[in-house]
């Protein structure tokens, strides 16, 4: 589970540049029977949710499914087991530090990469 997580956030990282700091990631796994799985997919399949605020362009978003890609591959996750889904979210509708909105804060990291 551990290397699942660190391998998401070194792809955000390479990816999105996300700041060290930032390792808001968690891992939920549910019970073969609590979870269908896609037709043509192992026991391996893995269903990531990314949040993140809007911004990155296409190319950035690109880089990110590779990089999840490539990193789970090492770790023996097949390509075919990986589904991956951004909600990304504006900043003024993300709250932070206190309760004020993401657009009003400098986040200290550049989000239009």
């Amino acid at each position: 589970m551990q290397s699942l997580i660190e391998a998401l956030y070194l792809a955000q990282r390479e990816a999105l540049r996300v700041p060290e700091w930032d390792r808001q990631i968690r891992y939920v796994e549910h019970k073969a029977e609590d979870f269908h799985v896609v037709p043509g997919r192992t026991d391996n399949y893995l269903f990531v949710e990314i949040m993140l605020f809007a911004g990155r362009s296409l190319e950035a978003k690109r880089a990110l499914y590779r990089q999840v890609v490539e990193r789970f591959w090492r770790l023996g996750i097949d390509a075919n087991d990986v589904t991956i889904v951004l909600h990304e979210v504006a900043l003024e509708n993300w709250w932070i530090r206190g309760g004020k909105p993401a657009s009003e804060v400098d986040l200290g990291f550049k989000v239009d990469v």
